[in-house]
Formats: C-alpha cells, structure tokens, sequence
C-alpha cells in the first residue's frame, strides 16, 4: 500500500489548501486516517483525524474550526481542507494510516507536503 500526500504550497495568512491523501494498493477499510505535521526540530504533531468507516471527526485545538478532514470513498481519499491558514500552520504534513487516531503506530505513511503561510 502506498499513501500519496499533496496539496501543499505557499499560501498567504487567512488563505486556504486543500492536502490530499490517497491510498493505491488497497483501500482505507478498516483504517483511521491521521494528519499529522511537523516543523524541523519540534515533535510531530496530531492534527486531525477520522475513521474510514465513519463520519466522526478528531482535531487537534488549535485548528478546530479552520480545518476539515473529510473522504471521499469512490477515490479512496482522505482531504484536509484548512482554512484561515495562520503562519504557524507552517510545516511538513504527513498522512498515515493505522488502527487509532493519534496513535503512535502506523502502518502506512505518505511522504510530506510543505505548507508554508507566510505574513
């Protein structure tokens, strides 16, 4: 299974992306889909997340209300749809996939897709 990450850029404050997780090789059944980010000499941190099989919805505090994950099941997708972009969303976003949300293990990684808000 190969997880493909995209969607980041260069984007102004209070502007929106849209990240893109794809899966090929199998689907997301059975899966909790995690967005995680991570700036250069700081843990990776939890951003979002949500089951395959249900609508159910996890974030972190700080982009409750600016960001949506969400799924597409015909294209074996998951989106972060984010919002009102602050400078500190700037990082490298990464998608997984495993059997927890927030969980410290992962079967599946996506590589990374910088986002970067400047000023």
């Amino acid at each position: 299974v190969q997880l493909q990450a995209s969607g980041g850029g260069l984007v102004q404050a209070g502007g929106s992306l849209r990240l893109s997780c794809a899966a090929s090789g199998r689907t997301f059944s059975g899966y909790a889909v995690n967005w995680f980010r991570q700036v250069p000499g700081k843990e990776r941190e939890f951003v979002a997340a949500m089951w395959w099989s249900s609508t159910l919805t996890y974030y972190i505090d700080s982009v409750k209300g600016r960001f949506t994950i969400s799924r597409d099941i015909a294209k074996n997708t998951v989106y972060l749809q984010m919002n009102s972009l602050k400078p500190e969303d700037t990082a490298v976003y990464y998608c997984a996939a495993g059997r927890a949300i927030d969980g410290t293990s992962f079967d599946y990684w996506g590589r990374g897709t910088q986002v970067t808000v400047s000023s």
